[in-house]
């Protein structure tokens, strides 16, 4: 096969919007492309190399798959030995239950189809997967499994039709991911008949290649480059992939690769030694890249605003260059690495893996090895996530209360998971035992807008949605009933900054209808809750630790106290943290953790938050 420089130019062009996609970089959000560049490549390139064996007679199925072999395993595995020793300082047992799994189905190529049934690819939890970019490799191994096969079967039969025979799979694999694209979206993008179509686009160019002498031309790869390029900065996160929208940019491909040859300006663009170099190590530079940016999310030292990414990058590139030199070059060199040695430490290698992997899951995550009783115990509440909802135990006691004949404020609550927060609360306090409240939550389509239920017409958000109305909300005699009686009225909730603008009409319009005292209470939110910074802490060094508030939610706050009378306005900001902000604890006294999630309070953060609480809010006896 002859070599052509541009190609591994076209590499770089590839590889480096699929870096910068992962750093965060906004102006490369359609920088996911280059995987679907890379497909084409790859399968540009190995049909090439099958049809000059088959057509030279010296085609060998297995050293086919031991070239490819050679240039996938070591340096995934180098790769993913790298990120075991991390995986095991840094992530919690979930993260690390999830990395075990991973090590099995990287190994044994179907990665693909554990991220499918795990996550979406742009989600929060993919950008802290080392391995979750494995799946296009997984994608690419099976398309090897099978593709020889059925090249040689049909080149034998009928290599007159086999351009004819993969366009028609082809277009049958894209109308498949057009439907996947709008029905599935998850499983179109990790599952290989929804991508065979981009591989297959690769191999009928090198079967044009092959048939036909096509001459270079300086206009269409030129065109086919501003497409490339245009794609990778229009299309974004909420771009259908792959579907008919992938046609476009891998039509571009297509055009570099049978016109941008021999002496067209693409072939000097790409042909250049700087991009020629970066297409050399692209392949290490691709396995790097994503461990490092999710180590580095998941590490104690992360901060969203960091210098650091840059950095990451330079080291990607310094590691992907060590990597091609010592690992890449020399496990392809058949007379530096035996077949036999060669098989044998790999074979040797991946059962390592999958051993580490069978031993991860079934001990979630080496949990007992990693960490103290005293972690385990902290870790513990944060799997248990939301403390239960205690209002029917409200009901209970104001049942009572009613049957006994003894008076006791009435309290309408109303509001979110805020709300629920605010009742469980009351519950951890004796003042459960002096108010009887009764909950109220919004229908759904109102959202999180219950402040809007007293407004005499809609309210219409910026895109222009109608959030809700007063009509919908004041047929509910029970709850217009519930409003006369009571003696005060709680509105609770994860406010927005938009929102503050009504709240003093919702109070005059509440006014209206009712007598009732009617209290707001602010917004709550703790620092961004890493619990990795906590785990080998003492209780008393987890009490005196002081972390920033994200400045939005004090705003918001100080805003809602301009806007608010001081009688009806709490600061549950304030109350929570117990120091000056910005700053905030997310531990008590005694070192046990307040909320669960950043927002929303374990057990423990309910007693704290219903001590203070107690001391603020006076009923009349």
């Amino acid at each position: 096969m002859v070599y052509r420089k541009e190609i591994d130019g076209l590499r770089a062009l590839a590889v480096l919007p699929v870096i910068f996609f992962h750093a965060g970089y906004k102006v490369f959000d359609g920088g996911f492309i280059g995987v679907d560049i890379f497909f084409v490549i790859s399968g540009y390139l190995i049909t090439t190399i099958i049809i000059e064996d088959i057509s030279c007679k010296k085609f060998s199925i297995i050293n086919f798959y031991e070239r490819r072999a050679r240039r996938i395993l070591p340096a995934l595995f180098t790769v993913i030995l790298f990120c075991i020793p991390l995986a095991w300082m840094w992530m919690l047992p979930a993260q690390m239950e999830s990395f075990s799994r991973s090590l099995i189905a990287v190994t044994l190529f179907f990665s693909n189809i554990l991220f499918w049934k795990e996550y979406g690819y742009f989600g929060t939890p993919v950008e802290e997967k080392p391995l979750i970019h494995t799946w296009s490799l997984s994608i690419e191994e099976q398309y090897y499994l099978i593709f020889p096969i059925f090249l040689i079967f049909f080149w034998k039969f009928q290599k007159n039709r086999i351009f004819w025979i993969i366009l028609i799979i082809s277009i049958l694999s894209l109308l498949l991911s057009e439907w996947g694209s709008r029905n599935s979206p998850n499983a179109n993008f990790y599952l290989t008949p929804t991508r065979a179509w981009e591989l297959l686009v690769g191999s009928m160019t090198a079967i044009i290649i092959y048939k036909k002498k096509i001459k270079s031309n300086n206009i269409l790869s030129l065109i086919g480059f501003f497409i490339v390029s245009l794609s990778i900065f229009i299309y974004d996160r909420s771009t259908p992939f792959p579907s008919f929208f992938t046609i476009f940019p891998l039509l571009g491909v297509v055009l570099i690769i049978i016109f941008g040859k021999d002496d067209t300006l693409i072939s000097k663009i790409l042909g250049n030694k700087f991009l020629v170099q970066i297409g050399l190590i692209s392949y290490s530079l691709y396995l790097w890249h994503q461990p490092l940016f999710a180590y580095f999310k998941i590490s104690p030292y992360y901060n969203e605003d960091s210098f650091l990414r840059p950095i990451i990058i330079l080291f990607s590139f310094l590691l992907a260059f060590l990597s091609w030199k010592f690992i890449e070059q020399p496990f392809r060199d058949k007379k530096k690495v035996k077949k036999k040695l060669f098989f044998s430490l790999s074979l040797l290698v991946a059962l390592f893996f999958v051993f580490i992997g069978l031993i991860g899951v079934n001990t979630n995550g080496f949990n007992k090895y990693r960490f103290s009783s005293s972690d385990r115990e902290f870790l513990d509440v944060l799997l248990q996530k939301n403390y239960s909802y205690v209002l029917k135990k409200f009901d209970q006691l104001t049942k009572k209360k009613w049957d006994n004949n003894q008076y006791t404020p009435n309290i309408i609550l109303i509001g979110d998971s805020y709300a629920k927060d605010l009742a469980n609360s009351i519950h951890e306090t004796d003042i459960a035992e002096k108010i009887s409240i009764i909950a109220h939550e919004i229908p759904p389509r109102c959202g999180n807008l219950f402040i809007n239920f007293t407004l005499k017409e809609k309210f219409i958000s910026k895109n222009k949605k109608v959030i809700c109305e007063k009509s919908d909300l004041l047929k509910n005699e029970q709850l217009i009933k519930k409003l006369k009686i009571a003696d005060e009225i709680w509105l609770a909730s994860s406010w927005s900054e938009w929102q503050n603008q009504f709240l003093q009409l919702s109070i005059r319009n509440l006014s209206e209808i009712t007598s009732a005292k009617i209290l707001i209470f602010g917004r709550k939110d703790f620092p961004k809750l890493n619990p990795k910074k906590y785990t080998g802490m003492t209780s008393s060094a987890r009490s005196l630790f002081i972390e920033n508030i994200d400045k939005t939610v004090l705003d918001l706050n100080a805003n809602m106290k301009l806007t608010l009378k001081p009688e009806n306005f709490i600061d549950l900001q304030k109350l929570m943290c117990g120091v000056t902000p910005p700053k905030c604890k997310i531990f008590d006294d005694k070192g046990k953790l307040k909320t669960w999630d950043g927002a929303h309070l374990t057990k423990d953060g309910a007693i704290w938050m219903g001590k203070n609480l107690k001391n603020l809010i006076k009923f009349k006896e």
